[in-house]
């Protein structure tokens, strides 16, 4: 109960670090898609209103009180020193240069609302004079004091994202905690990652927020988001990667040495690592396959269960009983002692053949007991011994020949010249087959010899084992 409940917590442990990985992709692109916290809302435009209507008369002297109440604003704001104003019947006519595009609509804007203004004939241009343009460079001079008045706050914003960001490593560097919470060694280093992470954004923030420049934070965080989005598309295989090695190493489909079949490609498991598992072949080559492909892959384990089941198929003649013939051939399994008697061994009869009965003998053997190959490779002799000494026959395929009668005669004479003589030597294939050949009991040795699993333990025990998240102490999936 213990267990199950420590893998849960490390279950919901990964699920909240996965979402904390992808918020880092997510979240910076969402910022810069919602409009920023600081724009105010939109007010609705207010309905259509009747346009005032013009007096047919006008008081004497409001031409000039107009174009004097227009020049005193004027004067009061130094972008339009340079403009005239002229009034005629109500209709106000604006010359001259400003400094800037802006301030020629807002000319218009300002005369507009004086009372009595009936339109506004707007003829202000932007003086693009050298002299003008080079006056402008006192804007410059007054944002560079600006800057220098900000030096202390900003060295005190700079000082307090520092501190920040140092505790953010300090407690990140407390990497026993970490290790203690996390199952293994790549959570606790994600999750120490995760709070330094957290730490220094936290720190960036209140240090932009000290100086008043939120508004340069929600623009940094709009280029982050775009540039995080088009960064998750094109590292899709090596953020799925990354993820497939987190789960890997909390659900632990294997063990190491463990003898498995990964979609095609078939091993023993040296180590797994934060990219990917690490096979040795059995012809003893090294294989590395990217962990994405593992986690999707069909994995077959060879090594969790001990017991093993071989098989083979042989034929007896058609003429012979395949039911006796079955009982034979599993006595003989049976008196092999390397055979398990529970499972029982077992004689199928699978298919009629051309020329005999196929019957198919399956049987048992403890894997850390008997070797797999070693164990079919002495039961199948056995069998097959048993079989002849019990008079069935296990014929060879027969095939009838058939000759057209327009084709020439067979030379019946050349085969009876080819017919050995008597004194005539021994064809060698007859020699070989009467030759003396002893079977020794390391011949019938089924002991487990695999030199694969000695070369991985051999290599495990010469290299550090600290990037291998394979944990002896966790359960395998």
């Amino acid at each position: 109960m213990t267990r199950d409940i420590g893998t849960a917590a490390h279950t919901w442990l990964a699920a909240l670090l996965i979402a904390l990985s992808a918020l880092l992709f997510v979240a910076p692109a969402s910022a810069a898609m919602l409009p920023s916290l600081d724009t105010e809302v939109a007010e609705p435009a207010p309905e259509n209103e009747p346009a005032a209507q013009i007096d047919d008369t006008q008081d004497a002297g409001a031409d000039r009180r107009i174009a004097n109440r227009i020049e005193d604003i004027f004067a009061a704001l130094p972008a339009f020193a340079d403009t005239t104003v002229t009034v005629d019947g109500g209709v106000v006519t604006l010359a001259g240069t400003v400094p800037d595009d802006t301030d020629i609509e807002r000319g218009a804007e300002i005369a507009g609302r004086v009372a009595g203004v009936v339109t506004v004939e707007n003829q202000l241009e932007r003086n693009v004079s050298v002299d003008d343009g080079l006056a402008s460079l006192g804007g410059l001079r007054d944002m560079a004091e600006s800057f220098l008045e900000m030096l202390p706050l900003i060295a005190l914003a700079a000082g307090v994202a520092f501190a920040i960001g140092l505790i953010g490593y300090l407690i990140a560097g407390l990497t026993g905690l970490w290790r203690r919470i996390a199952p293994n060694s790549f959570l606790a280093e994600l999750l120490a990652s995760a709070i330094r992470f957290v730490f220094i954004v936290g720190g960036i923030v209140i240090a932009l927020d000290m100086i008043g420049a939120s508004a340069l934070l929600g623009a940094v965080l709009g280029g982050a988001g775009v540039i995080g989005l088009a960064l998750g598309f094109a590292l899709r295989d090596t953020v799925e990667n990354y993820v497939a090695s987190l789960m890997l190493s909390l659900r632990q489909p294997f063990r190491a040495n463990d003898h498995v079949l990964i979609d095609d490609m078939e091993g023993r498991i040296i180590r797994l690592t934060s990219r990917a598992t690490v096979m040795m072949t059995l012809d003893g080559n090294h294989l590395r396959i990217p962990n994405s492909t593992v986690f999707k892959a069909v994995i077959l384990n060879y090594t969790r269960n001990p017991q093993r089941r071989f098989e083979f198929d042989l034929g007896v003649d058609a003429d012979d009983d395949p039911r006796a013939a079955r009982k034979v051939g599993k006595a003989a399994l049976d008196a092999l002692p390397f055979i398990l008697r529970d499972p029982p061994s077992e004689a199928r009869i699978i298919e009629v053949g051309d020329s005999n009965i196929v019957i198919r003998f399956l049987a048992w053997i403890d894997q850390s007991q008997a070797d797999f190959f070693k164990a079919k490779t002495r039961a199948i002799p056995a069998v097959k011994d048993a079989l002849e000494g019990a008079g069935f026959g296990l014929p060879e395929p027969i095939y009838r020949l058939r000759f057209d009668e327009r084709t020439m005669p067979l030379p019946f004479e050349t085969i009876e010249k080819a017919k050995p003589k008597k004194g005539d030597p021994e064809p060698a294939r007859e020699k070989a087959a009467h030759a003396d050949v002893t079977v020794t009991e390391a011949d019938e040795d089924v002991a487990p010899q695999d030199e694969v699993a000695r070369m991985v333990d051999r290599e495990r025990s010469a290299q550090s084992d600290e990037n291998d998240l394979l944990d002896e102490g966790r359960p395998v999936e």
